[in-house]
């Protein structure tokens, strides 16, 4: 089973990342404020170009240490790449699949299954934990994303999966401000505003949704699969289609529900985020430092997987996940599970 390992987020201008001997460091105004292990680290995201030294870079390319660099509001930008890792034929049989609509359909359909599902759990969840706050919008909704499972499994086409889709995703995300339990007057959440994002909880998802489909994309690089290669979303240069298609399973659990906690649990509050002439929501340096140490702890956190029966911590879950997808494109398998929250 692989070790779930750390991820290195930069945020500072100041910040310099260099190795001292088995060690990376950082040092912000020439004073050391962090040292951790390499054999510890498997990813550094630097929010903007930030400086890391020559050895640092060539590291991370021959020990697949991913380097990525994301913009301030979390837009990713480039990411380093040292050789090219994995199984050639993987690659082959992953670009066949994709060009083929019912091939590519038996795996992006039990995709959006569980994105379905999950948004569902999470309704169902809030209506057993706060009865006295569930409205009769969130029990409908439940209700009728319910019923769309059905549907979903029905489907022929993939246009036909993605209005499926849309229409869920809707649904849910018009009921998801019942789901924020404090500091409602100033945090409203009306429909989901990307670019820019135009709420306070809008700007914490699409910087969580972010960072997570860099994990994604790490965890299909490491097993040697294409992630700008899906099957659900249509290629477009630039569009880590895969990526964006495996953490559809992921929205809700590690992004939704990291967002609610930060609203609900108050550690992020209005004074946190400003409303720019534009109209688009950006977050303070320390809302953004408080969304990724809460990121990084969820990751730490253990979970039975669904699947295969076996604790993990849920850092590990966007690589398990790849793990099995290669392995139905294989033939090792004969369906892709997707993670199903249970």
């Amino acid at each position: 089973m692989k070790k779930h390992l750390n991820t290195l987020y930069i945020t500072s201008d100041d910040a310099f990342v260099h190795k001292e001997r088995e060690t990376f460091i950082v040092e912000v105004n020439n004073q050391k404020v962090f040292q951790a292990p390499i054999h510890t680290i498997e990813n550094i995201v630097c929010f903007g170009f930030k400086p890391l030294t020559p050895q640092v870079m060539a590291f991370c390319a021959e020990n697949n240490v991913g380097i990525s660099y994301l913009t301030e509001t979390g837009k990713f930008l480039a990411r380093v790449y040292g050789a090219q890792k994995g199984n050639v034929l993987l690659r082959k049989a992953q670009y066949a699949i994709s060009e083929n609509e019912f091939e590519s359909l038996q795996i992006a359909k039990p995709i959006i299954a569980a994105k379905v599902s999950n948004y569902r759990y999470l309704l169902l969840r809030h209506q057993r934990n706060h009865p006295e706050n569930c409205t009769d919008a969130v029990i409908s909704a439940a209700e009728t994303l319910g019923r769309r499972l059905n549907n979903i499994q029905q489907t022929q086409t993939l246009d036909e999966l993605r209005g499926y889709e849309g229409e869920c995703a809707n649904l849910y995300f018009g009921v998801l401000s019942s789901l924020i339990t404090s500091q409602k007057d100033d945090f409203t959440f009306n429909q989901r505003t990307k670019r820019p994002p135009l709420d306070a909880a809008n700007a914490l998802l699409s910087f969580l949704y972010s960072i997570l489909a860099n994990d994604v994309r790490s965890a299909l690089e490491t097993v040697g699969l294409d992630p700008q290669v899906g099957f659900l979303h249509q290629l477009r240069p630039g569009r880590p289609s895969l990526a964006l298609d495996i953490m559809e399973e992921f929205r809700a659990y590690l992004g939704d529900r990291v967002m609610l906690n930060l609203i609900n649990l108050k550690q992020v509050t209005k004074k946190d985020f400003e409303i720019r002439e534009s109209g688009e929501v950006r977050m303070s340096d320390s809302a953004r430092k408080e969304l990724l140490t809460s990121y990084q702890k969820r990751k730490q956190e253990e979970i039975t997987h669904p699947f295969l029966g076996e604790k993990m911590t849920i850092g590990l879950l966007p690589h398990i996940q790849a793990q099995l997808l290669a392995r139905y494109i294989r033939g090792d398998m004969e369906t892709y599970p997707p993670f199903y929250l249970k």
